[in-house]
């Protein structure tokens, strides 16, 4: 996946995450099914950031950015802002 492969993935999540807060907004699914799947859109954006930084600090250094992948959720959910 190259840079513009995975931003079009975080456009393609952020456009998701839109949907279901104007769905919840016009009660169309329930609260607690918005709030499970945006969960889910917050994890993977976390992982598709990670990942452009990764490529894009590899890219800087020198090195390969096609060497990075995504890290665990766990791992990338873990990190301190």
């Amino acid at each position: 996946m190259n840079d513009v492969d995975i931003l079009a993935h975080i456009n393609k999540l952020i456009a998701e995450e839109r949907e279901l807060r104007d769905r919840l907004g016009t009660h169309a699914i329930s609260s607690n099914e918005e709030n499970n799947r945006i969960k889910h859109l917050e994890e993977a954006l976390d992982q598709a950031w990670d990942l452009l930084r990764q490529r894009r600090a590899r890219r800087e250094f020198g090195e390969d950015p096609d060497s990075a992948a995504p890290r665990p959720i766990d791992e990338v959910e873990g990190y301190r802002q």
